[in-house]
Formats: C-alpha cells, structure tokens, sequence
C-alpha cells in the first residue's frame, strides 16, 4: 500500500500538473470505486483544481467551492499520467480525470477491488474520512509516545495503525525500528525513555528521507514505479540477505498477507522471533536464537 512518502511524491507530482486546471471530466470504468452517492460525482466536472492536500494514506484534490475528490489507493491501487481522453480499456483501469493537458488514470492490480473514491463537500466532509493519526512532523515526543502508549501494542501494530500515527504502513514501519534498533513485537508500555527518544528520532528521519527520496524522482517524471520494495531499504522486503549494519540475515515474521521483516542482530538482541506458520510446524523446534537456526538449517 503506497504510504507517506509515496503519497507525498504523487502529490508532487500532481501539483506541477493539475493544480490550476480545471477538471474536465471523470469517467469511472467500475461503479463500485464510488463510495459516496452526495455530492455527486458531476458536481465536481468544470471545477478548477485549487490544492492537493494527503489525508493519511489517501489523496485529497480540492476543487473550486470546496468540493473535494478524495482517492484512497489501498494495497494495488496506482496512479498514471497519461495523455488526454486516455482510453479505459483494460480491466486494471477503473477510472479516469480528464484535464486539457492530461489524464490521471487509477488501475488496480489482482481482482480484489478495495481501492475507493469519495466525493465530498468542505471540511466536515473532510473529517469524515481521517483516521486521525498524529503527524510525525508537527507532533513532539510527548504526543507521540502518548498516541502510541493510548493502548499496550506491539511497536508494529502501533506504528501502522492509521487512527494513532498518520501514513505509516508495512514497509516504512521496517525501516523505521531497524533505524531505531527496536524490536516489532516490543509492547510500548515497556519502552524506556531513551528507547522512546530513538524511536521519535528514527520515524521523523525515516519517513523525511524517503520522502526526499521519492520527491525527487518524481522531479524528473510521473512515479509509475510506486512499491513498497525498494532496493535502498534496509531490512523491508530484504528477507534472508545479510544486514548492512551487522551482516547476520535479514528475518520476517509472516502473517496474512503481510511480512515483517528485521535483523535478529541488531533488534532483537540475537532472539529470532516465532513466525506465524514455522512456529505452529515446528513447535517445540522452534529455533530460538540464531546459533539455533543456524543448526536448525544445517540438518
């Protein structure tokens, strides 16, 4: 699912290209993305485009008298610059804005259809759909350790819960506690000071050079490459490569259709955590550190 950076790229991008111009038309190519019946999606063809605004992980396009298009991409949901009256032809494509100079087409990869767009009118309507996660960059360490402390979680599932932090998903979490030297599944009621510190530290400086990161590849084009794999991480999609910071290999724990992944080395003070599935296999021959493993491999 794109997260903060990558939505801050996409709206970076949209800025330089729709902000100004009007928004001729939007065609959908399946009526089951509009999510809301009022306003109605023609209220807001001919309305001029006045500010791009993101909204957790969802993208809000403001529109002359206050009405505003609001695109939450969720997991394979993706952006595309394309001509003008670009055709929807496809079944990934499901919707099309229409601007003189160009077309932002939405597709979705798979057959699951969770991408979603709202219409809605002035800020009211706005609120409506915030989950209302604190912002990394306009909270302070006390806010933030009281958000993430509102309930006793795991720092994983704190860090990628939309209603305590806002826009931080699966991917930039990794990256995230590898920076701070934190174990996922530490409970946050039994973080210390300076572990707190580290990790307010490690969050801002993450997601502020990821954005950067991102900001200025879509300097030089649309982002057609939105993932959340990227070669530069450190620990997020890298399972069973060696840690840049110590050399052991890169862990995960798997559940659903999701993956955590970090350094045994360097988080966990050498403890291999239980994943999901092995762990229910193996049992009592769960390896515990990493020497086990290792042996565990060499059987």
């Amino acid at each position: 699912m794109p997260e903060l950076p990558d939505i801050a790229a996409y709206i970076s991008a949209l800025e330089t290209r729709i902000v100004g111009q009007p928004m001729q038309r939007v065609r959908l190519a399946s009526p089951f993305l509009l999510r809301t019946v009022h306003p109605l999606l023609t209220d807001v063809e001919g309305r001029t485009v006045r500010e791009l605004r993101r909204v957790g992980k969802r993208i809000a396009i403001g529109m002359d008298g206050d009405f505003w298009l609001v695109l939450h991409l969720m997991i394979a949901g993706r952006l595309h610059w394309r001509p003008p009256g670009a055709k929807l032809s496809g079944r990934q494509n499901l919707a099309a804005f229409d601007f003189p100079n160009g077309s932002l087409v939405l597709t979705e990869a798979g057959t699951k259809r969770r991408a979603s767009l709202y219409v809605l009118a002035g800020e009211e309507g706005m609120r409506s759909i915030d989950p209302g996660g604190i912002e990394v960059f306009t909270c302070d360490l006390n806010s933030f350790r009281d958000a993430l402390t509102a309930e006793n979680r795991t720092l994983k599932r704190a860090l990628t819960d939309p209603r305590l932090i806002s826009g931080i998903g699966n991917a930039y979490s990794d990256e995230i506690l590898y920076a701070a030297q934190l174990s996922p599944v530490t409970l946050t009621h039994k973080l210390q000071p300076q572990e707190w510190e580290r990790l307010f530290a490690a969050t801002r400086n993450t997601v502020a050079l990821w954005i950067d990161r991102l900001r200025a590849e879509a300097q030089a084009g649309f982002p057609e490459k939105v993932t959340a794999f990227r070669k530069d991480m450190a620990v997020h999609g890298r399972y069973g490569e060696p840690c840049a910071r110590c050399g052991e290999k890169i862990q995960r724990i798997r559940y659903a259709d999701n993956e955590t992944n970090y350094c045994a080395r360097c988080q966990t003070g050498g403890k291999v955590l239980a994943d999901r599935g092995l762990s229910r296999l193996l049992k009592s021959d769960w390896p515990r550190t990493l020497e086990e493993l290792e042996a565990l491999k060499r059987r």
